[in-house]
C-alpha cells in the first residue's frame, strides 16, 4: 500500500499528519500575525488542519479501490481550493483613502498565504510531508525575505 493511504485504525500517522498541519499553519499564521496583518492565527491553523481532514476523507474511506480514491481526492482538493479562495476574498480589502482617489488594495498577501496553508495542509493529509515542510520553509522565506517596495508600488 502506498505511503498515501491510511488505515483507519491507524491513529498515529492521522494524529502526525493533523499535528503537522497544524503545526504549519501555526507557524505561517503567526508570521503574518506578527507582521500586524488581520488574519489571526486561529484562521492559519484551521485552514491548514481543515485541508488536512478533507483530503483525508477519501483516502481513509476508500477501501483500497485505487482508481475510486484518485478521482475523489481530485474532486475533494478541488472544492478545498474554490472554498478557501472565499475564505481569501474576506482578507482582501478595497480603500479608498481621502488623500487620494485612488483605491488601495490591502490583505493579498495575507489571502495568499490562507490560500498556501489549504494547498500545504492538502500536501500533509495526503502524507506528502517533505512538500508540506518545504513549502512551509518556502512560504516563509518569501513572507519574509521579500518586502513591499514602496517606489515600485506608488502610482506617480
Amino acid at each position: 500500500m502506498s505511503a498515501i493511504f491510511l488505515n483507519s485504525n491507524d491513529w498515529l500517522h492521522i494524529l502526525l499528519r493533523l499535528a503537522l498541519a497544524l503545526l504549519m499553519g501555526f507557524t505561517i499564521g503567526f508570521n503574518r500575525k506578527r507582521n500586524g496583518r488581520q488574519a489571526d492565527i486561529k484562521t492559519f491553523m484551521l485552514v491548514g488542519m481543515g485541508s488536512a481532514l478533507f483530503v483525508m476523507i477519501p483516502l481513509l474511506a476508500g477501501g483500497g479501490n485505487l482508481s475510486a480514491t484518485t478521482n475523489a481526492l481530485s474532486r475533494t482538493i478541488q472544492g478545498v481550493t474554490s472554498g478557501v479562495g472565499f475564505i481569501g476574498a474576506g482578507l482582501i480589502l478595497q480603500e479608498c483613502p481621502k488623500e487620494s482617489s485612488v483605491p488601495k488594495v490591502s490583505g493579498l498577501a495575507t489571502a495568499a498565504s490562507v490560500w498556501i496553508v489549504a494547498a500545504l495542509g492538502a500536501a500533509i493529509g495526503c502524507g506528502l510531508w517533505h512538500l508540506g515542510v518545504l513549502g512551509t520553509l518556502f512560504t516563509l522565506a518569501t513572507l519574509i525575505g521579500i518586502k513591499r517596495n514602496r517606489s515600485i508600488d506608488s502610482r506617480g
